[in-house]
């Protein structure tokens, strides 16, 4: 960013992070939907962080507990994220399990690597392409969501696959897990300000 360039900041504006309307940084509530103003989200790095250590702690349990329990004629068995992939692939659905693997163990890992980096380079207050990690912010709010399908998967399995003495599928503890880590990587998103990666490019 240019430094001579005007910015919001500089010309004595504020935008409102619920409707965006732009309002002089003196007005507390903004005049079209009330809200309270303020020039940066309040805590949002304290608050980004707490939510992104929440979600490291979830995704253990929920790539190392089951998340599906199938029984078949009294037998059970129990399958992880990991091995319903390996179970695919031996069967040839390649697709399927790249699908899974994707959306349940690389999105939702690469999505708190990038909220980690994008934390640590506004701490050490880094200048390194501000644009790049704008966009990488960008990618990360945008895909989050998208880790739900093994839950929707899970979700139509049990409710399909339900013939009592015959054969059941059942959610794993671990659903619970993988839905709070997208939840709680979404809300991280939220919290997170892009605007602060841009502060240290105008001071």
């Amino acid at each position: 960013m240019n430094p001579t360039s005007l910015t919001a900041r500089k010309a004595n504006l504020v935008s409102c992070h619920v409707c965006h309307l732009l309002s002089r940084a003196a007005t507390t509530h903004c005049p079209r939907c009330g809200s309270s103003l303020h020039q940066r989200k309040v805590n949002s790095i304290a608050r980004t962080w707490a939510l992104l250590i929440a979600a490291c702690i979830c995704y253990i349990p929920a790539n190392v507990l089951p998340m599906t329990i199938s029984s078949t004629l009294g037998s059970k068995q129990t399958d992880t994220i990991m091995s319903g992939v390996i179970y695919f692939i031996h069967s040839g659905s390649w697709e399927i399990a790249l699908v899974i693997f994707i959306a349940s163990i690389f999105v939702p890992l690469i999505k708190m690597f990038i909220l980690a980096f994008l934390l640590i380079s506004i701490h050490f207050r880094i200048r390194w392409k501000p644009r790049d990690r704008t966009r990488l912010y960008r990618l990360t709010e945008a895909v989050g969501r998208w880790s739900m399908v093994d839950v929707y998967v899970v979700t139509i399995l049990v409710g399909l696959v339900h013939l009592g003495a015959l054969a059941n599928v059942d959610a794993g503890p671990a659903a619970f897990y993988f839905a709070a880590v997208v939840v709680i990587t979404m809300f991280a998103a939220e919290s997170f300000d892009p605007r602060l990666i841009w502060d240290v490019m105008e001071q």
